[in-house]
């Protein structure tokens, strides 16, 4: 291997003009094993006891294009072997039976050994000289190769010591992942109870990196960890039928007897009791006792040690751009102040003098909010309809999957998010559901409904996350695991922009929520920056989002919460849908009038989720060809 086959993991955007250039992570080097030997000794990997890791070697690349093309085959199926049986709830999600009786190792040495491995696929990638392969061929070594740089990258920031926020962790995993697995026969029943026998193994594990983190410093702010803490309460004293874990019990198939069906109801309520909700006990303690109280009283990441550089990298993981905080602060500014002037065109053509007066009528306008829960539901239901009409108009391949409206469960509705999509089963057995939260449903806004239902249902992640899952000729990583965060929810607020592109919002109210949803992004890229890099407190944070938007109260304080939580992802959104807007208008200006919006949405979906500034390579080869092709 030389030294411009190892570029390629470094080099991500020669010649790229748009806004999504990246700059390489890693230290320049021509020699693979020196650097991954120098990353070690760095201590970039995890340890919790020093622990020597096998330095994988790359092999012979295979000569002739048959051969390189086997061997890049080979690890792509490697890769997602290991995938699945290193993470089997994921692959259970996905239909995949095999390791429905397992539960992840949740342990550091797990980490390390899943650095390691990682490694050694990426040895095997870089042996491999990439002449002569298609372009999705090519684009998917490139894929891969990057996201075992960005793991290793990672490392050094030991992510695993801050495992539970309000957002979620150990505690919510199972409750969550039993509502997504079929349960038609008895060895389905008997998994999840192997399942439930292991689950307090794996909060020992989960409890211990916690423990590593308090010695680390490295502890989510106090007063999320205390909004945790009252899930975890709330799970831990339930009773054993009433458990979300307990679910499986509701139903059985008729071809198990009523003699297995007890044996399975003991079995599983038993475990519940004398394991389960224990181990969620030995959890509330440990939190309440130990925990919670060491939780920093900052909410910025700036405030960990190594904080600003782990931003810094979130920031570039996320958005795949060399944009600096600072600079993503500043397009957020911008971006806020352009929405605020078509929202104030909207208000003063209803006859309100200003924002402020507009706004402060929206609160108290019973017809702007739902009389029930039941009520919030059918409103997104009503704006999912016309829109699944005009898709064939937009777009020249649909999913198949099906789709449907639900409820956010109960335990999570206190602390949810207003609407979260949730993928369907790969093999159609499960729909994708648009979760709604229902809860305190009487202060939730019905004006910003329509651009949720397009960003979270159709056009945007059902129709974006199905599509992908349905890719014939793609490697499995790239259909199941394109969590490009700057490209799924900037396609998804990009999806809420096309709504007004076809003729939607005719309703005023429902076109200056829209503009709100997008002011609501923008305010993201001001107040996350604000709160991890500049260090802003939580009540500017709060303070911001209502001097700019009339969005409710109660999803204000969840929205700020989640930022605190889960620093940099609110970021993607904006980002994504500027990069994805730019290549529209550079695709129309052109190709003139053989513009053909279906082609260019296509050319954006058919490969999958890409990082942007493959997406934005990927486009302009398009445009190019359609020039060509015209020319002839």
């Amino acid at each position: 291997m030389d030294a411009k086959q190892f570029d390629r993991l470094l080099i991500y955007t020669a010649g790229n003009t748009s806004i999504v250039r990246r700059k390489p992570v890693l230290i320049r080097t021509s020699r693979p094993a020196l650097l991954v030997s120098a990353l070690f000794l760095l201590g970039c990997f995890p340890a919790l006891h020093a622990q020597k890791l096998p330095l994988a070697q790359p092999s012979a690349a295979p000569a002739s294009l048959a051969d390189r093309r086997q061997a890049l085959n080979q690890i792509f199926h490697d890769f997602w072997e290991d995938t699945l049986k290193h993470d089997p709830e994921f692959a259970s999600t996905l239909g995949d039976k095999r390791y429905n009786d397992q539960i992840s190792d949740y342990s550091v040495a797990a980490y390390n050994d899943q650095l390691a491995r990682e490694q050694g696929f990426l040895m095997r990638l870089l042996a491999i000289d990439p002449s002569g392969f298609t372009e999705q061929e090519a684009l998917s070594q490139r894929m891969l190769e990057r996201r075992f740089e960005d793991d290793e990258a990672a490392a050094q920031f030991k992510e695993w010591e801050m495992p539970i926020t309000q957002m979620g962790g150990i505690y919510s995993v199972y409750p969550q992942l039993v509502a997504e697995l079929s349960f038609t026969t008895e060895k389905d029943y008997d998994d999840w109870i192997a399942r439930l026998h292991a689950l307090p193994e794996a909060f020992a594990q989960v409890m211990t990196n916690m423990s590593i983190g308090m010695q680390d410093h490295r502890v989510p702010p106090r007063y999320l960890l205390e909004k945790a803490l009252t899930q975890v309460s709330e799970l831990a004293h339930e009773k054993p039928e009433d458990s979300p874990l307990a679910a499986p019990l509701q139903s059985f198939p008729a071809s198990i007897t009523p003699a297995e069906q007890q044996r399975i109801r003991t079995e599983m309520l038993e475990a519940i009791a004398k394991e389960d909700l224990p181990a969620y006990q030995r959890l509330e303690r440990f939190m309440r006792v130990s925990y919670v109280p060491a939780g920093r009283t900052e909410p910025g990441l700036w405030a960990l040690p190594d904080g600003a550089a782990y931003y810094r990298f979130l920031v570039e993981r996320v958005t795949d751009t060399n944009l600096t905080p600072d600079q993503i602060h500043q397009i957020g500014l911008d971006e806020v102040k352009k929405d605020e002037a078509a929202m104030l065109a909207i208000a003063q053509k209803l006859g309100f003098k200003d924002l402020a007066s507009f706004e402060a009528s929206l609160k108290t306008n019973p017809k702007l909010h739902p009389a029930s829960g039941q009520a919030l539901l059918d409103a997104y239901k009503g704006y999912l309809g016309p829109m699944q009409a005009k898709l064939p108009q937009l777009f020249g391949h649909l999913p198949k999957a099906k789709f449907e409206v639900e409820p956010v469960p109960a335990y999570m509705a206190k602390t949810a998010p207003p609407a979260y999509y949730e993928p369907g089963a790969p093999d159609g057995s499960r729909p994708g559901r648009l979760r709604i939260d229902t809860y305190d449903a009487a202060q939730r806004n019905l004006y910003d409904v329509e651009a949720i239902a397009y960003h979270e249902g159709l056009p945007g992640h059902h129709l974006q996350i199905s599509l992908a899952q349905e890719m014939q000729g793609l490697p499995e990583f790239r259909r199941y695991l394109g969590d490009y965060t700057s490209y799924t929810e900037g396609w998804a607020l990009y999806a809420e922009q096309l709504g007004k592109d076809v003729g939607f919002y005719q309703d005023p109210y429902s076109d200056y929520g829209r503009l709100e949803s997008d002011m609501w992004r923008a305010i993201r890229l001001v107040v996350d920056t604000g709160v991890h890099s500049q260090h802003w407190t939580r009540q500017q944070m709060v303070d911001y989002f209502h001097q700019h938007s009339a969005i409710d109260e109660a999803s204000v304080q969840a929205e700020v919460d989640r930022y605190i939580a889960w620093p940099g992802q609110a970021l993607a959104y904006k980002i994504g849908q500027l990069e994805i807007l730019g290549l529209r208008d550079k695709a129309r200006k052109a190709l003139g009038p053989k513009f053909d919006l279906r082609a260019f949405h296509d050319e954006i979906l058919d490969a999958g989720a890409l990082p942007l500034d493959m997406l934005d390579a990927r486009v302009t080869a398009w445009i190019a060809a359609q020039k060509g092709t015209a020319a002839q």
